[in-house]
């Protein structure tokens, strides 16, 4: 669950991609990249005739994980979460609390490097308490061309 929650963080830290959509809600959005990216992981956990059940699976709980994540990171969770993964040296904590949530992050970049064309990628810990329920995602990230970042796994 924990790689789905990683691999969902990546669509809410680059809405920016699917921004276009206006109609569309980051509850809405993070549910798609969720359970696209659900599926990805149950693909390369199944194997066999139980591969099909691995992405139907993998699709149903990236979709209610990324649903939640979109739901409750705005702009400013995304935007301080980036942040800590351009500055932040490794090991270097970043925790903030959304005053208009009320949620509490914290972002820890605990590895970094360039993967093979070159790209810096960080890998992270983050622990978020939403409404009283403590999630930790384990991931790494990848700076985009536009400087963005993008959780990859």
């Amino acid at each position: 669950m924990k790689k789905f929650t990683a691999v969902v963080l990546s669509g809410v830290l680059t809405v920016s991609a699917i921004g276009g959509c206006a109609s569309m809600t980051k509850e809405n959005q993070g549910a798609i990249l969720g359970g696209v990216a659900g599926a990805a992981v149950g693909s390369t956990i199944g194997k066999g005739s139980g591969r099909t059940a691995a992405i139907v699976l993998g699709a149903v709980a990236g979709t209610m994980i990324g649903s939640r994540m979109g739901k409750y990171m705005d702009e400013q969770d995304q935007m301080k979460t980036a942040q800590a993964f351009e500055y932040n040296r490794t090991g270097q904590s970043t925790s903030w609390q959304n005053p208009d949530t009320g949620y509490q992050y914290d972002v820890t970049p605990t590895n970094t490097y360039n993967n093979p064309e070159g790209t810096p990628c960080r890998e992270f810990t983050m622990d978020a308490d939403i409404g009283g329920r403590r999630e930790q995602v384990y991931g790494t990230a990848c700076r985009q061309a536009d400087g963005s970042w993008k959780v990859v796994k």
